[in-house]
């Protein structure tokens, strides 16, 4: 990686290029925040945490039209094509979270929806020099400071960022801002190792996950999943504020004679997610339910693509009503096997 140095007091003119390429960054809107789009003159702040909403909804949307079609006799409608995107201030767990599910959407079919989103768009991550409250990156194989699925990083010196390109898309933007920029000199680099080192100590929360792949299957009918799913309300905030879910279903929606084919997220902690038309639910009550969401991510996923699918984002245990903590559960299995 080249690193360079990007002063504060360039931050302005800096996003303000940015912005000219449909440049997206974290806001606060109401109670909640998420990845808004920045027009010229907006300003810009990093400094509050990560997102409540992940940028997973920016390449795969809550609600996506897939084609249009009309009964009097028209081709089919495909959508227009998106455009470039810029994303500044993607957390190291969110973009490795993108390479995670990327497996998926080019598994058995390439996904030309999301392929063509994320070809089209660049990160820029925030190295995280403050964890949240419940992360553990480290213990599901990320870290602060990961650049998986990163174009560029930035680490928060102080008085400046540190910017390191990671790939050649990354290289390109940042020749294209290079006078805003200065070489990086050494001491910088040794306060970017330090700021690494000081936030892993940061994080509180940590589960050994050896074993668990291989143990899970072996728990199918373990009480602890009666004690777990008890308290849980089925609302799906885990798998829908989660960066790897993406579960979803598709409809058509009929207005008259033309109508359109849609996808839109789904969860599998839903009763309707697994009822079948005669009637009969594999998965009834919210104990199978749960089940299933930690077998998914942690066996079947692993199974499938070599990876745990989850990046210890924490958003699932911070954000969950009733406080149900994916990190005790992951215990519990432990000590179950």
């Amino acid at each position: 990686m080249s690193a360079m140095l990007l002063h504060k007091e360039k931050w302005s003119e800096f996003t303000g290029k940015l912005s000219g390429k449909n440049l997206w960054a974290p806001a606060v809107q109401g109670e909640i925040k998420k990845f808004a789009p920045v027009a010229e003159g907006d300003p810009v702040s990093l400094d509050a945490g990560n997102t409540t909403v992940p940028p997973k909804a920016l390449l795969f949307p809550q609600t996506e039209t897939l084609y249009r079609f009309s009964a009097r006799g028209e081709e089919l409608k495909l959508p227009e094509a998106d455009e470039e995107m810029i994303l500044l201030g993607v957390r190291p767990c969110d973009a490795r979270a993108m390479a995670l599910v990327e497996n998926l959407f080019r598994w058995d079919f390439d996904d030309p929806y999301y392929l063509k989103r994320r070809e089209l768009t660049t990160l820029i991550g925030l190295a995280c020099n403050e964890p949240e409250l419940n992360c553990f990156c480290p213990s599901v194989g990320g870290s602060p400071t990961a650049t998986e699925g990163l174009d560029i990083l930035l680490t928060d010196l102080g008085e400046s960022y540190l910017l390191e390109t990671v790939t050649e898309k990354g290289k390109a933007l940042a020749e294209e801002i290079k006078d805003l920029l200065e070489e990086a000199p050494a001491e910088a680099l040794k306060q970017k190792e330090q700021l690494a080192e000081d936030a892993l100590g940061k994080i509180k929360w940590s589960v050994d996950p050896e074993g668990i792949p291989e143990a899970l299957p072996q728990l199918w009918e373990d009480p602890l999943w009666q004690r777990v799913s008890a308290p849980c309300l089925g609302c799906g905030i885990c798998t829908y504020l989660c960066p790897t879910c993406y579960c979803f279903d598709i409809q058509d929606e009929v207005e008259g004679s033309a109508g359109r084919r849609c996808r839109m997220w789904d969860s599998c902690m839903f009763a309707e997610y697994t009822k079948h038309t005669s009637g009969h639910n594999p998965r009834p009550t919210r104990r199978e339910r749960t089940r299933n969401r930690i077998n998914h991510k942690y066996s079947y996923f692993v199974d499938k693509f070599g990876v745990i699918a989850c990046v210890g984002c924490g958003r699932c245990s911070t954000l969950c009503p009733v406080n149900i903590d994916l990190i005790d559960i992951l215990r519990q299995v432990k000590a179950a096997q």
